[in-house]
């Protein structure tokens, strides 16, 4: 891999939990070739780390900002961090 990796988290609100959220976010993750993890928080809203290229991890902030069919997304938080060098992706 030439790109260094980058580190987003994002938080997803609006309707968000109960659509699969997670599962689709996955295996988004997973085609993408970005690692990391997905979780609910208590508040409603789907928590996420996506760590990788630079384009890949680009592609799955985009797909925060629409998730998987019957999720209605009403806001995304971004926040950049720095890569801890993760492997493969978690559902929490």
């Amino acid at each position: 891999m030439n790109e260094e990796a980058i580190r987003r988290r994002v938080v997803v609100h609006g309707q968000v939990q109960g659509v699969f959220f997670r599962d689709s976010t996955r295996r988004e993750a997973s085609s993408a070739g970005v690692s990391g993890w997905v979780r609910n928080r208590p508040d409603g809203t789907v928590e996420a780390v996506f760590e990788g290229p630079p384009g890949a991890v680009e592609r799955m902030v985009s797909f925060a900002y629409q998730g998987p069919r019957g999720a209605d997304v009403a806001e995304v938080e971004t926040a950049d961090e720095e890569p801890e060098g993760l492997g493969g992706f978690d559902v929490r």
